[in-house]
């Protein structure tokens, strides 16, 4: 009996052995990828990354820092906005600046009144010198006359000094240089800004600019870097070809080339623009391309651009 049981364990054993075997042996087909992986268009293309970014004739998104410092009392514009040039974007916390211009406003009036006092007692004693010149010495007739061009002057100082401080105030109000978008507005109600610095991001563990601000039109620019050991096969401009590859789609978005910033700098690596650096170096080419209709593409997004390697006769490789 003993026996038999030990045969019969031994069986089953080695039957859910070879159920086992027979389960984890079976090989299961992967997942589908979830988008295509971006291919290279031409035969001898060059890569490069790329970063979407505000088509401009010059310079990359505008950034904006407050000429002053001083706490955010009221923001006045949303992400996304159209703005025109001049229109009021942030308000800084005003209110020393205000009372000095109002003081300097009383330093106006003050210094009128000490005209008009000064101005009176020139008159008085002007009619009792025109009466009887013995009735006033030469002297206090010369101090009087002086005492009206020092108030004079007086006016003309607090006047300007009124306008400084006027234009000091509208600082504190900061308006779009240009007209635009808000890509990002990087400040709260209540944070402090530097007029060096701009504001600091607990994020980044830095400084960044309070705002910024990108061009409206229908036109979008693509900054790509270059690795340096492909410069030499770089076309020459006339000659450029280029395709921006939008990843996790399959469209492929055709280049105008713009220009080259001819200068190799250190490359920085896009996905953290912290302070991380590489030990390679770049040549920044930026591109443009009409805003597509069916698919959203915003300014900041990383792209695969490829451009076309043309040889000497004007013929693609």
């Amino acid at each position: 009996m003993r026996n038999k049981i030990i045969f019969v364990l031994a069986f089953v054993g080695l039957l859910a052995g070879l159920v086992c075997a027979y389960i984890f042996g079976i090989e299961k087909k992967p997942p589908p990828p979830a988008f295509t992986p971006a291919s290279n268009p031409y035969t001898n293309g060059i890569y490069a990354n790329g970063i979407v970014e505000s088509y401009q004739k010059s310079g990359e998104n505008i950034n904006i820092y407050p000429e002053v410092a001083g706490p955010v009392t009221e923001i006045l514009v949303a992400e996304g906005d159209v703005v025109k040039k001049g229109t009021p974007l942030i308000r800084i916390d005003d209110t020393i600046q205000r009372a000095t211009v109002e003081q300097q406003k009383s330093q106006i009036e003050l210094a009128i009144a000490s005209l008009k006092s000064s101005q009176d007692q020139l008159d008085k004693q002007s009619k009792s010198y025109d009466l009887d010149p013995r009735s006033v010495s030469k002297n206090d007739l010369d101090n009087a006359k002086n005492a009206v061009k020092i108030a004079e002057a007086n006016i003309e100082v607090a006047r300007k000094q009124y306008e400084l401080s006027q234009t000091l105030l509208s600082k504190y109000t900061l308006k779009a240089p240009v007209d635009g978008v808000m890509l990002s507005i990087n400040v709260a109600v209540g944070s402090y800004v530097s007029s060096l610095q701009g504001l600091y991001d607990n994020y980044t563990q830095g400084f960044t600019p309070i705002l910024a601000m990108g061009s409206s039109q229908t036109y979008m620019g693509v900054r790509c870097y270059i690795d340096e050991i492909l410069i030499s096969r770089l076309p020459k401009p006339s000659q450029i070809h280029a395709q921006m590859i939008i990843p996790g789609t399959n469209i492929r978005v055709p280049l105008k080339y713009v220009r080259v910033q001819p200068y190799v700098s250190p490359k920085i690596e896009l996905s953290n623009q912290k302070a991380e650096r590489v030990d390679v170096r770049v040549l920044p080419i930026i591109f443009r391309f009409e805003r597509p209709k069916d698919i959203n593409i915003y300014k900041g997004q990383l792209v695969d651009v490829y451009i076309e390697e043309i040889n000497s006769t004007g013929t693609q490789q």
